[in-house]
């Protein structure tokens, strides 16, 4: 039974990386795009607990029951059922999917940052736009494992009854640098927190060692998602206390498709 709960359908686009949670152990952010064609933030989500069937890949359609968010004022966020999700449609391949997710996010799409920025006092705290000019692509040495308060909250009892290998930490922070389509932005500094940032770490590290795995993730995220043959996009989201803007995914589909979309 889901009383008082409202049915969603959602594409999912971005999810963030898993961090130590002190209610449900760990926890991501979700975003996607309603079959409205509204932007919708699921948290929290405990998704590596999540069932086999119920983990929801890039660009799949997935049924949720919501509330509207508790404590988070952000007009996107809504506190998801775990046990609701379903995923009704796994990701279509090729031009199919990038023409479908282009079909939804675009007319969505900001001219900048920068515009979005200004609208952040009216709680719109999820965006996407094309930038300008991307200058750099780096990292920033962190932590290499998570604080003893982190620790406890990862090993603490939990509802969900299920072993779950340990939550590795990545040691690095990723940041782009780039400039806006506005004659007065100075450009914008910031973080990306995608999951797929953060799992290449993982994977890659174990075949190209440390440095080369670094280089390899810039290659990627630098010269190959912002080619001149990629139409690329960022999506953004505001941190919920500090309300500054984060990159939680890049959308960069070829740019081949861009004008197929209504053929």
């Amino acid at each position: 039974m889901n009383f008082g709960h409202e049915k969603k359908r959602v594409l999912i686009l971005v999810k963030t990386y898993p961090v130590p949670s002190k209610n449900y152990t760990e926890t991501v952010c979700t975003v996607g795009v309603t079959e409205e064609g509204k932007w919708i933030r699921l948290f929290p989500i405990s998704y590596r607990y999540l069932k086999d069937d119920q983990q929801y890949p890039k660009y799949s359609w997935i049924e949720v029951y919501v509330t509207k968010a508790v404590g988070d004022n952000r007009i996107e966020s809504f506190n998801p059922k775990m046990d609701s999700i379903k995923v009704i449609r796994p990701p279509l391949k090729g031009k199919n999917q990038w023409n479908e997710a282009k079909s939804l996010l675009l007319p969505l799409a900001a001219n900048s940052l920068c515009e979005l920025s200004q609208k952040r006092d009216g709680n719109i705290s999820l965006g996407i736009f094309k930038p300008l000019a991307v200058t750099d692509f780096y990292w920033e040495k962190e932590a290499s494992d998570w604080t003893e308060e982190e620790k406890q909250r990862l090993i603490q009892d939990s509802l969900f009854d299920i072993e779950k290998k340990p939550l590795e930490k990545t040691p690095y922070s990723f940041h782009y640098r780039f400039r806006c389509n506005e004659p007065t932005c100075t450009g914008h500094d910031i973080t990306i927190i995608d999951w797929e940032i953060h799992q290449a770490f993982r994977s890659w590290r174990r075949k190209y060692g440390e440095k080369g795995t670094l280089n390899k993730i810039k290659d990627k995220w630098l010269n190959t998602m912002l080619s001149p043959s990629r139409d690329t996009y960022f999506i953004v989201g505001t941190h919920h206390v500090f309300k500054t803007f984060i990159i939680l995914g890049v959308f960069w589909p070829p740019e081949d498709y861009q004008n197929t979309l209504f053929n």
